[in-house]
């Protein structure tokens, strides 16, 4: 059935691609201008529509350049209720400039994060400010070809790569596959913890990349459980947490599978509960989760939530069940992580100004 509606949806991906095509013809020829700028601009993204981890890349990076320059994210700041160009401030929140940029504004304080459709224009204010940022990192924005990023970093998932995808609606790309030759760096993402030198070979000779790309493999590591209410406080020396309980784990992310398969490790009985990408909880969402809640055998229970999720997410809603966030943080595989700091460095300092 699935090959049937893909087949049937080929003739629209075909059109949609033609466009694309015509797009990319544009800015590749100068009919369309693609920004450059004399300071160093990196961008993350993907070629397929979410779930390959551009946060948690973008925090990585930010951990890594914040210890010696003055840095600052951009992104557009899916599914808030403002709009344009927004610098976030104390007050904000997820709903003023998104779930992920108040995720990493609540994470780095020492960062600059700021909001724009137009990632343009959102460059351009931020260097008005004072004391301007000496690096712009921009958190999905492969497909934002008005800025010419110096640093390109495709991502792609290990369970699904690019190179196995189709372009929308029949698949999950957003370009053809030939749009992977603007990246200078690749990085497959979601990997196993343990992955062999062979199938890093394979993997990477598949995806075909090109003399001047470098491929590296990465992986999630869940982090130490955060307690988010009262009743999670009062259990949050156990160790493990999850070992006697039944969990449910409510999330609003592309890909959840990393997340259950952790929890897994831990509980024999894991409810999955997911809403669409960046849901923002409503009243009616929260008697849902305790609809899920009850089908829980364990009389014993606890409701896991994603680290984006935390932003948004009521924990107070249920005074006698605890709640948990599980936070991540990417690991690169081996003397990976030292080679791809290594990149990141030799790019920034080829810059004259901040050398």
């Amino acid at each position: 059935m699935d090959s049937i509606l893909k087949f049937l949806l080929l003739p629209f991906s075909l059109h949609y691609g033609l466009v694309i095509s015509m797009r990319n013809f544009c800015f590749n020829t100068g009919i369309f201008t693609s920004q450059e700028y004399d300071f160093p601009i990196i961008s993350i993204g993907n070629l397929n529509v979410g779930g390959t981890g551009k946060t948690p890349h973008t925090e990585y990076i930010l951990k890594h350049l914040k210890k010696s320059f003055e840095i600052a994210s951009l992104s557009r700041g899916y599914g808030r209720k403002t709009k344009g160009y927004r610098l976030a401030t104390p007050q904000d929140n997820a709903n003023s400039i998104g779930d992920e940029p108040f995720q990493i504004f609540q994470k780095f304080k020492d960062v600059r994060v700021a909001v724009a459709e137009k990632r343009r224009e959102g460059i351009k204010q931020l260097r008005k400010l004072d004391n301007p940022s000496q690096i712009i990192v921009l958190d999905d924005a492969f497909q934002h070809r008005s800025v010419k990023p110096g640093l390109n970093i495709l991502l792609t998932d290990y369970s699904k790569l690019y190179k196995d995808d189709h372009i929308l609606p029949s698949g999950r790309l957003r370009e053809w596959k030939s749009g992977a030759k603007r990246a200078d760096i690749i990085i497959v993402t979601k990997s196993p913890a343990v992955l062999s030198p062979l199938e890093r070979k394979i993997i990477s000779e598949s995806l075909s990349p090109q003399p001047y790309q470098k491929v590296f493999f990465s992986y999630i590591n869940h982090k130490e459980a955060k307690p988010l209410n009262q009743a999670a406080i009062n259990i949050a020396n156990e160790n493990p947490k999850f070992a006697s309980r039944a969990v449910l784990l409510v999330s609003a992310i592309a890909n959840p599978q990393s997340l259950t398969l952790y929890l897994k490790r831990y509980s024999e009985e894991v409810r999955s509960f997911s809403f669409k990408d960046h849901h923002y909880y409503q009243a009616k969402d929260y008697k849902n989760i305790t609809d899920e809640l009850n089908k829980l055998l364990s009389s014993k229970k606890a409701i896991v939530i994603t680290e984006k999720d935390a932003v948004k997410f009521d924990a107070s809603k249920f005074n006698e069940v605890p709640v948990f966030s599980i936070p991540i943080e990417i690991k690169f595989h081996e003397h990976q992580e030292l080679s791809f700091s290594e990149e990141i460095d030799r790019y920034v300092r080829s810059y004259s100004k901040i050398r």
